[in-house]
């Protein structure tokens, strides 16, 4: 029975699977980061205007609040709970105070151990306390939600270093754009996924916004229960893989990626420029994704008005032009790099102008698109669909500088990055109590001056070139015109 079945993968490449199970990690990791955007606009009481600033909101002609049936069998879970924009920026950047922490931890041990548990688990433990979101807000109102977030937070922060150690074992370079954004795309359906399914639970299920954390929770599990037997951490361990596969990937792989790399050479990543430079990319990046994760359907709700539903559908739109984004820029990047002998650097370039720059100023021209909803949504459908192009770019390029410390670089790039998760929610809520216009023109100002300062950063200092520090058997330092080279133990000594 066994062979029958390890004979029957072996006929599919074993990559294919791994990248679909890896795109459906990043989707449950974002399914159950995302749905308490959506949920916490019927979780919290509506804010109202003051009466000096109505003249700049928009008219509420598509709102439905919630509703409170006392009848209901879970009536202590209908509450709303009077939360101000402070508390909820609180709650929804408390998630990045753990996320942050398991960053550098989650990388090392992957590349230590392998990625295959180190991902799988934090995404189980992920799932468990989204399962648990509700009777801790009942339990413990907005002081145990943000425990419970930290703690969903310290779970998830394996992720991605644990996906790029795995990458840079599973993926040739001349496919590695297009398998490293289809991977990570998963991000942005599972967005899509929480964002519609929230919407509809909110409006349509009798239970109400805790059914929305119980459905994201047991999808979690259910994934976890058949990645276990379905991926492992390298060709080399794969049961069912085919001879055939395994050589193909160590002959493409060989020169750069190797199965035991000594220990990070931590004296010469810290002072790397690249590595610097696309840190600092990602931090103008995550600044408007996770601005835009966390708060579009708070902006789609406070100040555009639209109801729970429509709110659902339309921030949806916005994660699948991205996602549309970033999957069509990969194909023409690999294109550019191997039939037109475009360098590496220039096509991460490229794309980190179109996802950094371009789409920062689309998100300010919708903010100044008023009341205009169908413009507004336009613009932001725009910025989001250029905003893809991240993945073939920004993204991508911690693996370009080093596969030997592919976990270790994104938990840096990743990490580091993340703190504006941290940032951003709590400075929105701060800058946003009346959810005026005026309040979140100023907050898309902020993040175009962010997102096109560290572009210029980029496109001065990044590279797409493997960096020297990556090989396992010595280093090259070059010092004035003498070159030097010692081996990996006098580096990480």
């Amino acid at each position: 029975m066994l062979a029958d079945i390890g004979e029957s993968c072996a006929k599919i490449p074993q990559r294919w699977i791994f990248a679909i199970m890896c795109f459906l990690a990043l989707f449950n990791a974002f399914a159950m980061r995302g749905c308490l955007s959506i949920a916490i606009t019927e979780m919290a009481l509506p804010t109202t205007s003051a009466e000096n600033t109505f003249h700049d909101t928009c008219p509420s002609s598509d709102v439905k609040l919630p509703k409170n049936d006392s009848n209901s069998s879970s009536e202590h879970f209908k509450g709303i709970y009077d939360w101000s924009e402070y508390t909820q920026g609180l709650i929804l950047s408390s998630f990045y105070w753990g996320y942050v922490v398991t960053h550098l931890p989650g990388g090392m041990l992957a590349e230590k151990f392998g990625g295959k548990h180190t991902l799988g688990f934090g995404i189980l433990l992920t799932a468990v306390f989204t399962l648990l979101t509700p009777f801790a807000v009942y339990r413990g109102d907005s002081t145990a939600l943000i425990i419970l977030r930290i703690l969903m937070g310290l779970g998830e922060g394996t992720t991605y270093p644990a996906i790029n150690v795995l990458l840079a074992q599973w993926t040739p370079p001349e496919e590695r754009s297009r398998t490293a954004s289809f991977v990570y795309a998963g991000a942005l359906i599972g967005i899509i996924f929480t964002t519609t399914v929230s919407g509809w639970i909110l409006e349509y299920s009798d239970i109400g916004w805790p059914l929305v954390f119980y459905v994201m929770g047991t999808i979690g599990i259910i994934w976890f229960l058949i990645w276990l037997p379905a991926c492992y951490n390298s060709p080399r361990d794969h049961p069912f893989i085919s001879e055939k596969e395994v050589n193909y990937l160590k002959e493409r792989m060989n020169e750069h990626t190797h199965e035991k790399p000594p220990a990070v050479p931590w004296r010469h990543i810290l002072v790397s420029k690249p590595l610097w430079a696309v840190i600092i990319a990602l931090i103008g990046f995550n600044w408007s994704i996770l601005s835009i994760i966390t708060d579009l359907p708070k902006y789609m709700s406070g100040v555009l008005k639209f109801s729970v539903a429509n709110n659902g559908y339309l921030t949806s739109l916005a994660y699948l032009c991205m996602w549309i984004g970033g999957n069509t820029s990969p194909w023409l990047a690999d294109y550019l790099i191997a039939k037109r002998n475009v360098s590496m650097t220039k096509v991460r370039k490229f794309g980190s102008v179109v996802a950094l720059t371009v789409s920062a100023t689309f998100i300010i021209a919708a903010s100044y698109a008023g009341c205009d909803r169908v413009l507004v949504v336009g613009m932001l459908t725009v910025a989001m669909t250029m905003m893809g192009t991240a993945y073939p770019s920004v993204m991508v390029n911690p693996l370009d500088l080093s596969p030997n410390y592919a976990g270790t670089l994104m938990a840096m790039t990743n990490g580091l990055s993340a703190l504006t998760g941290i940032a951003a929610p709590y400075i929105i809520g701060i800058m946003t109590p009346h959810q005026t216009l005026g309040e979140w023109r100023l907050v898309f100002w902020i993040l175009f001056a962010v997102a096109l300062l560290t572009n210029v950063i980029f496109l001065v200092y990044g590279s797409g070139d493997v960096q020297y520090w990556n090989d396992p058997q010595f280093v090259v330092r070059k010092d004035g015109d003498q070159e030097i080279r010692g081996s990996v133990e006098e580096v990480c000594s």
